[in-house]
């Protein structure tokens, strides 16, 4: 079957068909008037975090969205977005159970990395001095998420594994409308986060996301105006967002961090909590809660129509407001999001293949951020762009912008950034030549940072105190592979990249440290490393750019 797009343009407000929205009786009727009628999208927003919609400007070009796959001819394939490869790298660890509330009450225990005292160098690939942003924009927790208004467009009741999708093992058959959480965290050093990374150059900060698929089952239609809308809000001590969270209404403000936003130090121990919260005036919506154990405050978000939520119409991109729920009850194997490029489920999860440090940076262009004009570059020098390929001809990567030079205030509304460098993120999503910081020898490999950073140290999940007796190892590095690997080239398909010149991929250790067992990633040895790179095992069944590994036994259970 050949994927289609349907291009339908947002001018009229039309409810789209039998929205099952979630949530008490009172919610509905609170916004009885904007349901009947939707929301009609803003001139500016995240109906389509790839920054590609076309009839509404991004709200965040730097987006971190779910990566996508589809269906050409019958198989599992790449996703390109009005046109263009939006696909980007994210190695995870998926946790598997069969205990009911495996996949709706998960708690998280981790510390948070340092940085090196020394700023970051720019000389030599695999031997400079990095810190986490520039490893990984935003490494993540994620959850299934109800949404009937995302692909396949079907009803869905929260915390059913009745949701589920069937015909494995691509699971492309059935199954309720499903949406995608990702609990991201902001590494610090390379500000804004509306159109670079960080909250400011001292602090982690953390957003609740929910990106939505606006396409027919089997991938056979998509609205082109709206097909990865985003939800977006950080984790407030107040729980108030900074702004619209809803694709339709997000704007500036909601990706601009204030008074009330979590602002957590490096090293700091951390309780992550997502669950399906009860509201006081009825019903439920999730809830991602966050407590510093350290500084003992306490960040949170509740995705409920009260606080501005909204899912999207497939037919006119308009808004309704919503409760999102999660999916499902147990984190079983094929309780999965179906239209996302890894097997994901309950994961923990580094996105990474951004970041390119440069000694220089040229070719600046203006970029309208609303309240005021900021400026990038457009051209990464230095010995983190391939010179035998850079970014043209054969190489697949258009181009690494957004680039901004050491120093940079952009226009004295941060501190300034800390080394030249580009986030990959305007064309295509990421380093689709692999030549960037992440795919160098230059991760943590030890407790405490040298010239690299020390690892999150992460404590196995639980739900309800019970820990997740399966994982599997997994990366969608080998989607982005354009030039090595697809459906008949599997060969191609492996970590790291072939032809990536640090020759080097990061993978998970397991770690006993006074008696706790722990996960953290990076290039630690001093554990269980599970074959290193070789831990994400081979191209699945689900799809040829998933690498996953066999389904193993969770060592510290």
């Amino acid at each position: 079957m050949v994927r289609r797009t349907l291009a339908v343009l947002a001018v009229v407000a039309i409810a789209f068909g039998a929205v099952a929205a979630a949530g008490s009786a009172a919610t509905r009727a609170t916004h009885k008037a904007a349901d009947a009628a939707g929301v009609r999208p803003n001139a500016v927003g995240e109906l389509d975090c790839n920054g590609w919609s076309g009839i509404q400007t991004t709200a965040r070009r730097t987006s971190s969205c779910t990566d996508l796959r589809t269906v050409y001819d019958g198989r599992p394939g790449r996703f390109y977005d009005n046109g263009h490869y939006i696909g980007h790298d994210e190695p995870s660890l998926r946790f598997l159970s069969s205990r009911p509330g495996s996949s709706n009450n998960v708690t998280w225990v981790e510390n948070l990395p340092r940085d090196p005292v020394a700023v970051p160098t720019v000389a030599t690939p695999g031997k400079d001095v990095t810190h986490w942003f520039e490893l990984s924009i935003a490494p993540w927790f994620s959850m299934p998420i109800c949404d009937p208004n995302s692909y396949p467009l079907s009803p869905c009741k929260p915390n059913s594994d009745s949701n589920a999708p069937t015909h494995p093992p691509t699971y492309d058959q059935g199954g309720g409308g499903s949406a995608f959480m990702e609990l991201q965290f902001y590494p610090p050093g390379f500000a804004p986060v509306t159109d670079a990374i960080s909250c400011d150059n001292t602090h982690w900060c953390g957003a609740l996301t929910i990106d939505s698929l606006e396409c027919t089952a089997g991938f056979e239609d998509c609205n082109a105006n709206c097909e990865e809308p985003q939800q977006f809000a950080f984790l407030q001590r107040d729980g108030v967002p900074t702004g619209p969270p809803s694709p339709q209404r997000s704007n500036y403000a909601s990706h601009t961090p204030n008074g009330q936003t979590l602002l957590m130090n490096p090293g700091d121990k951390l309780s992550v909590h997502v669950f399906d919260a009860p509201l006081s005036g009825g019903g439920h919506a999730l809830e991602t809660r966050v407590t510093d154990l350290t500084t003992h405050q306490t960040g949170y978000m509740i995705a409920s129509a009260h606080n501005g939520f909204m899912n999207t119409s497939f037919k006119d991109c308009s808004g309704h407001p919503f409760n999102f729920e999660p999916e499902y009850s147990t984190a079983k194997v094929g309780n999965i999001v179906p239209w996302a490029a890894l097997q994901a489920g309950i994961v923990t999860q580094y996105e990474i293949g951004h970041f390119e440090a440069c000694t220089k940076v040229t070719k600046t262009t203006p970029l309208n951020l609303g309240p005021f004009t900021d400026t990038f570059w457009n051209i990464c020098k230095g010995p983190y762009e391939s010179s035998t390929d850079p970014d043209k001809g054969s190489n697949p990567e258009i181009s690494s912008s957004p680039c901004y030079p050491k120093g940079d205030t952009h226009k004295g509304h941060t501190a300034p950034d800390l080394v030249n460098g580009c986030v990959a993120a305007f064309a295509q999503n990421g380093d689709l030549d692999f030549d960037g910081s992440p795919y160098w020898p230059d991760w943590p490999n030890s407790l405490t940072p040298n010239r690299d950073p020390s690892p999150f140290l992460q404590q196995q999940p639980t739900t309800n105190g019970a820990k997740y007796p399966q994982i599997q190892f997994e990366t969608d590095a080998a989607a982005s592979e354009v030039l090595t690997c697809g459906p008949s080239t599997l060969s191609g398909c492996r970590v790291p990249p072939p032809g990536a010149p640090g020759h080097f991929y990061p993978y998970f250790t397991h770690m006993t440290i006074n008696g706790q067992c722990l996960w953290a990633f990076g290039r630690m040895n001093q554990g269980v490393t599970y074959g290193r790179d070789l831990q994400y095992g081979h191209p699945s069944g689900y799809f040829f750019g998933d690498l996953a590994s066999a389904i193993k036994d969770n060592p510290c259970v």
